[in-house]
């Protein structure tokens, strides 16, 4: 885990938090006006962490509380050595989190990546706190007819095209293993950096400072060897019907980056439109991950 008050040069001057109600120190942000009422809580994706929100947090706080945790396994939060790492895990850390600890509600939903699935497996157990949903480059299981459209993505996807690759011949976990050395070129070569520019060494530092042993490798092992693999432990049954309904009735919208090359657009719009047929769509043509004016503007309107 990367150090409480490591500040990656003035580039990430938020305070650090802890919640060990998980039963592991989980890091969070929570920035803004203590105050009763709506909540932005931001979730990252793979290989990542908040570090990803950092130029949001600050804007979105004036006028917001912003509470913005690390997956386990991520960031400044520990990775202990008895997880399994499955998406069900983690919706029940962020559960311990937003409700135990905090006890949010009138709650923004900001996901990208894999927070897509973990935010929306909160958000089933707890529908009565979501009041909005903003999507960036992720997926959101609320219907079941998405699966043939991320099988396709699996197979043109750049990055999972690797992994299946990596872990046919068998050097999956040895790459992922050593994610502090690795995870910067897959960030930029599979994923969706369109502008390798900004992989400055603070920003290579950031990134891969989570990952300097094996042991703490074991989060972004685990996220993609789910979609290929499957879960360790038992598959979760379908959600109930009654959640499904109340989360399609809040508003969502999405934001694509049209060079994302890990969640293709050409599959992520539509398995979002399934879900939300008639909520905006933002395409940003040039961007991998969308520009964060754009994310701003979009999750900071009343």
């Amino acid at each position: 885990m990367i150090a409480a008050d490591e500040t990656f040069d003035g580039t990430w001057p938020y305070p650090a938090r802890f919640n060990e109600a998980a039963g592991f120190r989980q890091h969070y942000v929570d920035e803004g006006p203590e105050r009763p009422g709506r909540t932005i809580v931001m979730l990252h994706g793979e290989s990542t962490w908040r570090y990803e929100w950092r130029h949001l947090i600050g804007p979105l706080s004036r006028h917001h509380r912003v509470v913005v945790p690390d997956h386990m396994g991520f960031g400044k939060s520990e990775t202990p050595q008895d997880r399994s790492y499955d998406a069900s895990e983690h919706i029940l850390n962020l559960e311990s989190l937003l409700v135990d600890t905090l006890d949010l509600t009138d709650i923004t939903l900001v996901l990208r990546d894999w927070g897509g699935p973990v935010g929306t497996g909160f958000a089933l157990r707890h529908p009565d706190r979501i009041s909005r949903i903003f999507a960036v480059n992720t997926v959101l299981p609320l219907a079941d007819d998405i699966a043939p459209l991320m099988k396709a993505n699996g197979v043109e996807s750049r990055w999972f095209r690797w992994a299946q690759s990596a872990l046919s011949d068998g050097s999956f976990e040895q790459i992922l293993g050593n994610a502090g050395r690795t995870i910067a070129h897959l960030m930029i070569d599979l994923q969706h950096v369109a502008r390798p520019e900004i992989a400055t060494p603070t920003w290579i530092r950031a990134y891969s400072s989570a990952f300097s042993t094996p042991a703490e490798c074991r989060g972004v092992i685990a996220f993609p060897r789910q979609v290929l693999e499957g879960p360790q432990g038992p598959s979760p049954g379908p959600p109930p019907t009654e959640a499904v309904a109340a989360l399609r009735a809040v508003p969502a919208m999405l934001a694509v980056g049209m060079r994302d090359t890990a969640l293709l657009p050409e599959y992520v719009i539509p398995s979002f439109r399934l879900s939300y047929p008639d909520a905006p769509v933002v395409e940003i043509p040039s961007a991998g991950l969308p520009d964060r004016g754009r994310v701003r503007d979009a999750v900071g309107t009343p």
